[in-house]
């Protein structure tokens, strides 16, 4: 007979966990059975693997320590283990011991977890061993206590020697018709395997690694949508074109810290926007204008014309061609408003 502990607190001196645990190993080596303990703290960059050690088990032993609340997270990291990677044919034939001791509120919620998560893997739990204990020294001397302890692993043993069966639970029921492990199509020997490369950091970082350069990789290959520009869309979309005309305006939108550089050449258009101090590459721009976005937008919006805004000081600095600037109301036509053709 096999029994695994897995030993969940932190291994403090005075962790009355490790003492229960302790009691329960030399009784059991007095029945002639084969314990192998599991400190899940000292082993904690390999939990992911640890359900292979399930192989050939034919009890566990859960031992959580509750200093604050719950089971702590290397036990609940083992039970996430078994869900993803355990062989779930194996564990059903695996019996389960709670033992939960709590040096603070918790210990009878700690200890039903344990036994609702071991019966939803599929395996048998069994009657635990569970306390509350507010000095661990008194605790292990107490003769009653350590007597109860020698008891309750005395029916343990009797219980998987004599292959004892449990009543069927609802929690078996909710594990049949609504929870699901993953689907994976996946054999023991692969879960085991696909386990320990999710234990592995180095392997797991180069993945990452490997993922974050083939997605730059195609990113480059297929190239991102250009954005948008609502400016941009706008000028082109209502310019007119006239066969004489080649001129650049620069307006710059000051709040947005961003200048549209509109080259016109003849019926030809081209728009850019670009940082403010830029400039254009085509050449000195004809009319430089500095504008806000709200009247920009008026102007766009057809609710006022280019050179209204100008003559109304709605644009607090222009330069350059004033005739130019006259002729983009022309060129530029967002309303029904008569305007002097070129």
């Amino acid at each position: 007979m096999r029994v695994n502990i897995y030993y969940g607190g932190r291994g403090l001196i005075d962790d009355p966990t490790i003492f229960v645990i302790e009691r329960i190993t030399k009784v059991l080596d007095e029945l002639q059975v084969s314990v192998d303990r599991y400190n899940l703290f000292e082993q904690k960059s390999s939990i992911m693997v640890m359900p292979k050690t399930l192989k050939g088990a034919d009890a566990v032993i859960l031992a959580a320590s509750v200093e604050w609340f719950g089971i702590g997270g290397f036990l609940q990291q083992f039970l996430d283990a078994c869900w993803l990677y355990g062989d779930k044919e194996e564990i059903k034939k695996i019996y389960m011991l709670p033992v939960v001791m709590a040096t603070n509120y918790g210990e009878r919620e700690a200890e039903i977890s344990l036994i609702r998560a071991w019966e939803m893997l599929g395996g048998v739990p069994c009657e635990g061993i569970c306390a509350y204990v507010e000095n661990h020294v008194e605790f292990e001397t107490n003769a009653e206590y350590n007597l109860l302890i020698e008891k309750k692993t005395e029916n343990f043993y009797r219980t998987i020697s004599k292959h004892q069966i449990g009543f069927p639970n609802s929690n078996m029921q909710v594990m049949k018709t609504v929870l699901r492990s993953p689907t994976l199509p996946l054999t023991p020997q692969e879960s085991e395997q696909l386990s320990a490369y999710v234990s592995n950091d180095e392997y797991v970082k180069k993945q990452k690694e490997d993922i974050e350069e083939l997605t730059n990789l195609f990113k480059g290959m297929v190239g991102e949508a250009p954005k948008r520009d609502e400016y941009i869309d706008a000028l082109r979309e209502h310019f007119y074109p006239a066969d004489d005309v080649e001129v650049i305006y620069q307006i710059d939108l000051t709040d947005e810290n961003s200048s549209l550089i509109i080259e016109v050449n003849k019926d030809e258009l081209e728009v850019t926007r670009v940082p403010i101090g830029t400039g254009s590459k085509a050449g000195k721009p004809d009319v430089t204008a500095k504008v806000r976005t709200e009247v920009f937008r008026d102007i766009i919006d057809g609710e006022k014309t280019f050179q209204g805004a100008f003559m109304r000081g709605d644009m607090p600095k222009v330069n350059g061609n004033f005739t130019m600037v006259r002729y983009f109301d022309s060129l530029f036509r967002f309303n029904d408003v008569e305007v002097e053709e070129l």
